[in-house]
């Protein structure tokens, strides 16, 4: 008897459009609902429906579509919000996927590691970065034990966003991205590492780079770039530098060292298509070893999803077969390991703000580390924060005119359709 498709809803038809293809034509998905509040975001959903013969309903209100018939829900909404939703919904009995960030807050982290735990049911992190041909390659190169043990990591996000600020935030003063933190969206270069190693930071300590006048004249309000230097539980140290620097192409790249050997993925033209390898004693250890990587999952639907280097294939992918009971779904990221890549970028930041003190990783595998974070609120999101509001960046709130806000949002407006 063939096994019955999984009902998803993906919640987030902007960022959710990728998935909503993957789900649509994967084999083991059924694409019941779509959820957004901005209606014009359908319309390619609305086309692909057509071309795969789904049958999607479409919703405006996250109550409406929390009452739908579903198994699982994507959250690819903002990334500040995944958490209380990821909670509900867990409660509720769906399974979840959730785009990058995991929580905003490390209370959040709390109530989002005891609601995986109540509920039973499968929370993916998709943290795409970790699925490129590259770092799949070098987690199964480490695990293989080609380079010896972790001693070293450093791993880079730079991406240059100013000129596409106005279709990323719409003018809008308080989007997450105009007041996120230099050490904020860590988990594309800290993830990958956490993920190939299987190690886990215990210390961080953060360094931000002060905000740049054209940066803030898009409106972004916080640093420039993050910096987080962290011990791993096994002693190794890692490098993890993301955000707003001058490059282009933008750097997304990642370095392993080990106690034979060591291996990155290209820096620049082929980037994380290929990986250079060095094993001390080998025959070939004195000459350049590089090549791509074939693909984990040869299928044409895997083929065809080339966003993000072809990791959103793998995180719907992975995530269906997790619910499914089958092998393949082991390389679901879970919420351990998502808490892991993603609150020492939290920490980073209190110790910038503390001048660059380091800051303890509580393990919220541990219910005993969790308890003195339980109402730790502590953020740069007035409605999230309370009196436990941080700034936007070491220096503080910079005086921003609502006039930078209304001229980014005509440019938005103006390269709408």
């Amino acid at each position: 008897m063939s096994q019955r498709k999984i009902r998803v809803g993906v919640f987030g038809a902007a960022r959710g459009l990728t998935m909503i293809r993957v789900l649509a034509n994967h084999p083991d998905a059924e694409l019941t609902a779509i959820c957004d509040r901005y209606e014009p975001l359908f319309a390619p959903c609305r086309r692909l429906e057509q071309e795969t013969g789904a049958k999607i309903t479409y919703y405006t209100d996250f109550e409406r579509f929390f009452e739908h018939d579903m198994d699982a829900v994507v959250l690819a909404n903002y990334a500040n919000e995944h958490a209380p939703f990821a909670v509900r919904l867990l409660l509720s009995g769906r399974h979840v996927s959730s785009e990058v960030l995991p929580t905003e807050t490390l209370s959040q982290a709390v109530a989002l590691a005891e609601a995986v735990e109540k509920s039973g049911k499968v929370y993916a992190y998709a943290e795409n970065y970790c699925y490129f041909a590259a770092t799949q390659e070098m987690k199964r190169l480490y695990r293989a034990g080609e380079i010896g043990t972790f001693t070293h990591g450093e791993g880079e996000y730079v991406h240059d966003c100013e000129s596409i600020w106005p279709r990323i935030t719409y003018g809008d003063k308080n989007h997450w991205r105009n007041r996120m933190y230099a050490t904020y969206y860590c988990t594309h270069s800290l993830g990958p590492i956490i993920s190939i190693t299987g190690t886990r930071v215990t210390r961080v300590v953060g360094f931000e780079t002060p905000p740049v006048p054209n940066m803030t004249a898009v409106g972004y309000q916080g640093g420039t770039s993050g910096l987080i230097v962290a011990q791993m539980d096994n002693g190794a140290t890692v490098k993890s530098l993301h955000g707003n620097l001058k490059r282009e192409p933008g750097s997304i790249w990642y370095s392993i060292y080990g106690t034979r050997g060591m291996m990155e993925s290209d820096r620049w033209h082929e980037g994380v298509s290929r990986v250079y390898l060095y094993r001390e004693g080998h025959p070939q250890s004195d000459t350049e070893l590089s090549y791509r990587p074939k693909p984990v999952v040869d299928s044409q639907l895997a083929r065809q999803t080339g966003s993000h280097g072809g990791g959103d294939f793998y995180t719907m992918h992975y995530f269906l077969e997790k619910i499914l009971g089958r092998p393949a779904g082991e390389a679901v990221i879970d919420v351990y390991q998502a808490l892991d890549m993603s609150l020492p970028g939290i920490l980073a930041y209190r110790s910038i703000c503390e001048g660059n003190t380091p800051q303890t990783v509580p393990d919220m595998r541990d219910p005993a580390q969790r308890e003195p974070y339980r109402d730790d609120n502590w953020c740069t999101n007035p409605a999230v924060a309370g009196e436990q509001l941080a700034p936007f960046n070491a220096t503080g709130n910079p005086d921003i005119p609502d006039e930078v806000y209304e001229r980014v949002r005509r440019q938005w407006l103006d390269q709408q359709p």
